[in-house]
């Protein structure tokens, strides 16, 4: 994979007579009231005044700045030409002298965490199947996806007690693959839905392929071009066609389990709920996915909530540092401050969310579970430190003292110190467990998992445990701290019906007061209370070294 190199800057001499960079073009407003375009590459689109598109057509190389000035007229002077050069060359939209190089690199890899790999350009293939997307996108077609859809939560609703044993029961290893192929073929039409609503209104998707999105597969299609659209109806429309498409389909999954049972029906409600859910996460205006460009493109406001993340930061600097800015939206009125702070919250909303619905299972599955969930307790805890440090320096860029600063800092810092000491909050810890021949229980702990806190008479709760919720089959007590240690099958930590992958673990016996109809599944172990900062240390770093 190549690696992207600096654009070399542009020669003085060249910055006396500018022209555009060969890969940079300028497109005319496509309607009355449309913006101008200043386009670099295939993916990079600037909007631009009036006067700064006839400025960059007018750079052809053989003008000097006064040249310029005289025949473009007010209310350019030599000096604001001089000034607009300098912020087009900073840019990279200037020629430097240099041959640009055409790429054709299937592989990208855009930060932080993305790297994608192109398949095809799909323009050509999308453009075939014009008529059929005129169709589906006309009112028969948009009727029939509103009943279909709708139809599908009707469903899911009426069958609530079979998705929720559903989504509370281990299912097969066939059944995972089936939801998680089905999944992925979603994914990939959904961003065929991107490129088909783009390429029916005129516009051109550039690459399509996979990609690794924080370590998940996915499908990934360009539709950079959609700011090119000269309607903002029509950005709308090529924001919201993957999530049509989701919940489309979501909605016919749905219907078809009515016509199956078992197994099958099981995994056809469980795909279907998950990806309306996945809809109605990309449909969340928080983070940058559909849900947001389809917000920003119908404001008409480019980095919208970059934007509004700068206009939160500064409220928060104001109330804690005293600082003074101005705002970067102040023609959208008071909702964006409030917007910017659900934007800086709902990430750390996610991951919280996952930590907790995740956590249990990670750590039973020994220390590769245990190390994800440190990572995403760890990148839970940058994100906030990160967030502080920004808020600290728009507080010094509006004029707080460091004083001021430091003294916030150290306060908060006691504060918080003083929760993580006093608040105590239950410590349990996550296990399996097995009945074996002849009804004798046994307590399953991975090898990261806490033996300090196994002790005789130690309340165990037994469970079953789903893909999304867990139920209390049974409970009972550690009958005697001595170990044994044998070998656990995957389907006393996970949940999946499978006797298979037998792995290392620890085995204590249980008396029980109740017992459970399953002969295996997770387990929690009732250790007390602890203080908050002694639970996260025990709890989430601990594990992932243990060996």
């Amino acid at each position: 994979m190549s690696t992207k190199t600096e654009t070399p800057p542009v020669p003085p001499e060249l910055l006396d007579r500018p022209r555009l960079a060969a890969d940079v073009s300028v497109h005319e407003p496509a309607e009355a009231g449309a913006p101008w375009l200043i386009q670099q590459g295939q993916t990079r689109y600037f909007r631009v005044q009036s006067d700064l598109a006839r400025l960059a057509l007018a750079l052809n190389g053989t003008r000097d700045h006064t040249l310029l000035a005289e025949i473009l007229g007010p209310p350019w002077t030599v000096g604001a030409v001089a000034e607009a050069v300098e912020k087009l060359a900073a840019g990279k939209l200037l020629d430097n002298g240099e041959a640009v190089r055409k790429s054709d690199r299937r592989f990208k890899l855009v930060p932080p965490m993305t790297l994608q790999f192109t398949l095809v350009r799909p323009e050509r293939m999308l453009l075939r199947i014009s008529p059929l997307v005129r169709a589906l996108t006309g009112r028969a077609g948009v009727a029939a996806a509103v009943v279909l859809a709708l139809t599908g939560l009707l469903v899911l609703a009426g069958q609530s007690a079979r998705l929720g044993d559903a989504l509370g029961q281990p299912l097969g290893l066939g059944t995972y693959l089936a939801v998680f192929l089905g999944i992925l073929a979603t994914t990939a039409v959904h961003e065929f839905g991107h490129g088909a609503v783009l390429t029916h209104h005129g516009g051109r998707p550039g690459r399509m392929g996979v990609m690794l999105f924080y370590l998940s597969p996915a499908f990934f299609c360009d539709v950079t071009d959609g700011w090119r659209l000269p309607r903002r109806s029509q950005r709308v429309a090529v924001a919201l066609a993957g999530i049509v498409t989701q919940v489309v389909i979501a909605g016919g999954a749905a219907v078809a389990s009515l016509f199956f049972s078992g197994a099958a029906r099981d995994g056809l409600l469980v795909f279907a709920f998950v990806t309306y859910i996945a809809g109605l996460l990309n449909l969340m205006p928080f983070v940058k996915l559909d849900g947001y460009i389809a917000l920003m493109s119908h404001l008409d406001v480019p980095h919208l909530r970059d934007r509004a993340l700068t206009d939160a930061r500064r409220r928060v600097a104001r109330v804690l540092f005293g600082s003074r800015h101005e705002r970067e939206l102040p023609e959208l009125g008071r909702w964006t401050v409030p917007f910017g702070l659900a934007s800086m919250a709902f990430p750390l909303y996610m991951i919280a969310t996952a930590v907790g619905l995740w956590g249990d299972t990670l750590q039973r599955i020994g220390v590769v579970g245990a190390t994800l969930m440190l990572c995403g307790v760890g990148y839970l805890g940058y994100h906030l430190v990160r967030g502080f440090v920004r808020v600290a320096r728009e507080a010094r860029a509006g004029g707080a003292g460091a004083i001021r600063i430091g003294a916030v800092a150290v306060l908060l810092t006691a504060a918080l110190t003083t929760v993580l000491a006093l608040v105590e909050v239950p410590y349990t810890v996550s296990a399996g467990y097995t009945v074996r021949d002849g009804g004798r229980a046994e307590l399953l702990l991975p090898p990261s998992a806490d033996r300090s806190v196994i002790k005789e008479g130690v309340t165990v709760r037994l469970y079953q445990v789903g893909v999304a919720t867990k139920s209390e089959t049974g409970h009972g007590v550690i009958a005697d701290d001595r170990a044994t240690a044998t070998t656990a099958p995957l389907s006393a930590f996970l949940p999946v019906r499978a006797d298979m992958l037998p792995t290392p673990a620890d085995g204590y016996p249980l008396r029980l007061a109740k017992t459970p109809e399953d002969d295996l599944g997770g387990a929690v172990v009732d250790a007390g209370r602890m203080p908050a900062g002694q639970w996260i240390f025990t709890k989430y770093v601990l594990p992932a070294f243990r060996w």
